[in-house]
Order: structure tokens, then sequence, then C-alpha cells
């Protein structure tokens, strides 16, 4: 089947240029001019990735991205013509999984695509051995691209999700941001990157504010981050 991409801009030419570019690459694509009328159709249709402009009248993208966190797990690519790092913090922390501005070029952007489908398909369909990863009272169930905590699902990124069993799998060896954004976003990094900064944050707010000040990601300072063995 083939994955249906939920594009939600104001700009009808934009909508329709993605609606173009993404059905060439054999996806269906579903359209919404609002932040409205996205949540309308996450209600109803079953979308496996979201593209999702930032200014947008009646609820921004930002507002959007935190109203679909709070209920689903799929991957959100968010677009903006503002370039400045403020605002790629902003999406990120609110739950987005990659972050491209405008004008943006449609071949980088369809390789975005298909790398975070590829990514959330390599997690929900991974072997069964060795898929468990148990840390305290945290579970990652890297099959069903889970974590649990004390019995309840914390909802997670799918970024957030990789980070996390990178280092789970690591477990005792620090890893710089570096290895961390090489390994998980596959592409160059440069030194003012903070996006791993902003993840590990993000993930520390989902995590330990539900473990009694207990630490789960460790900070060495200047060289990286590790979980404990």
């Amino acid at each position: 089947m083939k994955n249906k991409i939920l594009v939600v801009d104001d700009d009808e030419e934009i909508r329709n240029l993605l609606e173009i570019c993404l059905s060439n690459e054999g996806f269906r694509v579903v359209k919404a001019c609002d932040g409205q009328d996205a949540l309308n159709i996450l209600e109803k249709e079953d979308v496996q990735l979201i593209i999702l402009d930032v200014m947008m009248p009646r609820l921004n993208g930002i507002e959007v991205c935190s109203k679909i966190r709070r209920k689903l797990n799929i991957p959100i690519l968010m677009l903006s013509a503002k370039s400045e790092d403020m605002d790629k913090i902003q999406g990120i922390m609110t739950g987005a999984d990659d972050y491209i501005t405008k004008p943006f070029n449609t071949l980088e952007l369809v390789v975005r695509v298909k790398a975070l489908l590829r990514r959330a398909y390599y997690f929900n369909n991974a072997p069964s051995s060795n898929n468990v990863i148990t840390i305290e009272n945290l579970t990652i169930d890297k099959s069903q691209h889970k974590v649990i905590l004390d019995g309840e699902e914390v909802p997670l990124t799918s970024r957030e999700f990789d980070i996390l069993c990178l280092l789970a799998i690591n477990r005792g060896t620090v890893l710089s941001s570096e290895k961390i954004f090489r390994k998980v976003w596959k592409e160059e990094y440069y030194q003012s990157n903070n996006t791993v900064m902003v993840h590990i944050s993000r993930i520390r707010d989902k995590i330990e504010k539900h473990m009694n000040g207990q630490k789960i990601i460790h900070t060495i300072w200047g060289v990286g981050y590790k979980i404990e063995k």
C-alpha cells in the first residue's frame, strides 16, 4: 500500500507543487489549507507522514504540531520561510522530526520524506530478537517503536526515539553530538549545530520528570551524552 502524506499549507501553489512531486514518487497526497483543516483530516484519515507549514491562519504549525503530538507519533516535517535557529528549535521542541526552509528544493524535500518514512518503517518492522531494552523502570520496545515508563507509554517523535535507542544500545559509552547527529540524521554535522542538544532536552522533559529526579541520559561536558550501564 502506498504511504499517504498530509500536506498542510495555506499557499495553494505550494500544496499543488508538493502534491505533484510526491505523487510522482508514488505517494498518495491529502491536502489541508490550514491547521484546523489538518486536524479534522487526521480524525478521519490514516496518514503516515505530515508536511506542516509554520505560518498559517487559525492555527499555526507550532500549535498544530503540539496538538498532533498529544495523540499521534507519526513523522512530521515542518516548512517555514523563516531560517533563524530559534524557529527551528521551537518546531523541534513541539515535536517535529525535521525542518526545511522555504524556498526549498523539491528533490531535497523528497529525500527527507523518504528518510523519515524509512526510519519509522524500520523500527516498526525490525526483527523480534533483542528488540526490548530495559533501563530501571523504562522499557524501549524497538519492534513496536514504543517507550514504556512504569506501564505507561511515553510519546516520543521518531528522532527522539532514535536518539534514545542509540544511547541505550551503547550504554556506558559516551557519544558526541556529532556522532549522534551523523547516526540519526545521516547528514554532515556542523559545529554550531545544536539540534542534538534540543532533542536530548526534549527527551529528558518527557522521561525524567516521571522518575523522581533520577537521570537516564547523562551529559559529559565537552564530550557528549551517555546512558550508564
